[in-house]
C-alpha cells in the first residue's frame, strides 16, 4: 500500500514538471527561426574583399557552435551566409583563397549577383560556382572569366594555356559538387562566354532567379538547402535577415582601392615629388607626395591597371621637370598636359572597362596641369633674375672706398667693409677715400671693383 502510494505521488509530481518543459520549448520556438548573415560584397575582388568574406564566415562559425561559456541570450544564430555579388573580377590568387574560404566555411553561403544591373564577371564566376547556393536577380549577367594580365591584355602563348587549364580544373570540379552545367563554366574561361538570368537558370548554371533576398529565402526553403547531412527545407517566409557590418579596417582598404581614389592620391603623388625635386628642402611636399605616390601604386598593383596608363601619368611629372632644364618656348608643357590627360584615360580602360569618368579626369588634369605649370614659370623666372641674396647678389652694386693703396684695398658696401681688389691691367689709380666703384665679382670674399666713374684722387 505504502508502495502505490509513493509511485503515485511521483506521477502527480512527474506530470507537472513536463507541462512546464513543453511550455518552455513553446515559447523558446520563435528564437529557432531560421537566420541569414546578409554580407554585401561589390567591386573589384581584391584583399579587402578576402579579409572581410573571411571576417563574416568566422562570424558566422562562431555563432554556429556557440560558446558554452555565454549566456544562450547574447548568442545569435546563423543558418546561412547570403554574399550579395557585384564584381568585375579581380586578383585570380585572391578568388582562389575565396573560393578556399566558402568551400571550407563550417555554415552554408548562398552566393546572389544582385541587384539588377550587377555582375559575376571573371573572378566572380568561381565564386558563384563555389557557393553550396548558386542565384542571380533579374537583369544581372555572369561569364567573362577568360584569364588576362593586370593591364588588360591577353596572356602569352604558354602562359596562357597553364592558367586556362589550372582554372578549368578548379571550375569542373565547383561546377560537378553542386549538379551544375560543367561544359558553360569550361565556356566561360575558353571563349569568355556570358549569360544574363534567365538563360543561366535556363542552362542550369545556377540555381535560382530571385527579385530580392526574401523571395531567394522562400524559394530555397521550398526545395531545400544543401548542407553536408543533406537537404534542409524551413519557412523561407519567416527568415530574419542580419546585416553583416565590416570594421573600418575594411572601410580604409576599400577606399584606398577605390579606381578614382588611387588615380587622385597617383596625382597629388607625382605633383608632391615634383616640387621636393625642384624646392629641395621644402620637406612636406615630398613626405606628402611620397606616402601618395606608395599608397596610390600599392592600389594601382591590386586593381586592373593598363600599364600604357601608368607610364604616360610618370611621363607627364618627367616632362613638366625637364621644362625647367631645356628652354623648348612651352611645348615640353605642353606635351606633359597632353600625357597627363591621355593616361588619366587609359588608367582604367580595358577589357570592356569605361574607365574613368571624364567629369574626374578633367577638373584633375586642369588643377593639376595649372599648379605644375605655375610652379614651372615661378622656378624659371627665379633662374632668370638676377639673385637678391648672397655673394652674388652684391654683383653690379656700387661701394664707396674706405682706402686704397696701389690695387688693394677696402670698400664700404650694404653696411659692411669688404676687403677690395682693383680689376683690370692697367696702372693702378690712387683712390681717394668716398669714391665710388663698381663690384664686377667675388673672388674668395675679396670684392673685384673698377672705377664707377671718374672719382677723385689723392
Amino acid at each position: 500500500m505504502c508502495v502505490a502510494s509513493l509511485a503515485s505521488t511521483k506521477i502527480r509530481r512527474f506530470f507537472p514538471a513536463c507541462a512546464l518543459l513543453l511550455g518552455c520549448l513553446l515559447c523558446a520556438g520563435p528564437s529557432l527561426a531560421f537566420t541569414v548573415l546578409d554580407v554585401r560584397l561589390a567591386g573589384a575582388i581584391s584583399p579587402a574583399q578576402a579579409d572581410m568574406l573571411d571576417a563574416a564566415l568566422a562570424l558566422a562559425g562562431r555563432q554556429a557552435n556557440p560558446d558554452p561559456t555565454r549566456p544562450a541570450a547574447q548568442e545569435q544564430r546563423f543558418d546561412l551566409v547570403l554574399l550579395r555579388l557585384d564584381t568585375p573580377g579581380g586578383s585570380i590568387e585572391v578568388m582562389r583563397r575565396m573560393v578556399a574560404s566558402i568551400l571550407n566555411a563550417p555554415t552554408p553561403v548562398a552566393v546572389y549577383v544582385s541587384p539588377g544591373g550587377a555582375r559575376a564577371a571573371s573572378a566572380g564566376v568561381f565564386l558563384v560556382a563555389a557557393a553550396a547556393v548558386a542565384a542571380m536577380a533579374p537583369q544581372t549577367t555572369i561569364g567573362a572569366a577568360s584569364p588576362i594580365t593586370a593591364s588588360g591584355d591577353d596572356l602569352e602563348k604558354t602562359a596562357d594555356k597553364k592558367v586556362r587549364n589550372d582554372l578549368q580544373s578548379l571550375v569542373r570540379g565547383l561546377a560537378d559538387k553542386y549538379g551544375r552545367n560543367v561544359n558553360w563554366y569550361k565556356q566561360a574561361i575558353d571563349q569568355a562566354a556570358s549569360l544574363n538570368a534567365a538563360e543561366a537558370v535556363t542552362e542550369k548554371v545556377v540555381d535560382y532567379i530571385a527579385v530580392d533576398q526574401a523571395d531567394l529565402l522562400v524559394q530555397i526553403g521550398k526545395r531545400g538547402l544543401p548542407t553536408p547531412t543533406g537537404k534542409v527545407r524551413f519557412d523561407g517566409s519567416q527568415a530574419r535577415f542580419v546585416a553583416y557590418e565590416p570594421g573600418p579596417w575594411y572601410n580604409l582598404l576599400s577606399w584606398l582601392l577605390d579606381p578614382q581614389i588611387a588615380y587622385v592620391l597617383l596625382l597629388i603623388g607625382v605633383a608632391g615629388v615634383f616640387f621636393e625635386l625642384t624646392t629641395p628642402g621644402a620637406i612636406l611636399p615630398g613626405v606628402v607626395g611620397g606616402l601618395s605616390l606608395i599608397v596610390a601604386l600599392y592600389a594601382l598593383s591590386i586593381l586592373p591597371t593598363n600599364a600604357a596608363g601608368l607610364l604616360l601619368l610618370l611621363l607627364s611629372g618627367g616632362l613638366f621637370l625637364l621644362e625647367l632644364h631645356v628652354t623648348s618656348f612651352g611645348l615640353l608643357s605642353l606635351a606633359a598636359v597632353a600625357s597627363l590627360f591621355l593616361g588619366s584615360l587609359l588608367l582604367f580602360r580595358f577589357d570592356g572597362s569605361s574607365g574613368l569618368p571624364l567629369g574626374l579626369i578633367l577638373p584633375t588634369v586642369a588643377g593639376v596641369s595649372a599648379l605644375l605649370l605655375g610652379a614651372v614659370w615661378i622656378l624659371s623666372r627665379s633662374q632668370r633674375s638676377k639673385p637678391q641674396t648672397g655673394l652674388e647678389a652684391l654683383i653690379g652694386q656700387k661701394a664707396l672706398v674706405r682706402h686704397f693703396k696701389g690695387r688693394m684695398g677696402k670698400v664700404f658696401v650694404h653696411g659692411e667693409i669688404w676687403d677690395a681688389r682693383l680689376v683690370g691691367d692697367g696702372p693702378a689709380v690712387a683712390l681717394a677715400p668716398g669714391a665710388e666703384v663698381v663690384i664686377d665679382g667675388v673672388e674668395e670674399f675679396t670684392l673685384l671693383v673698377s672705377l664707377a666713374t671718374k672719382s677723385p684722387t689723392s
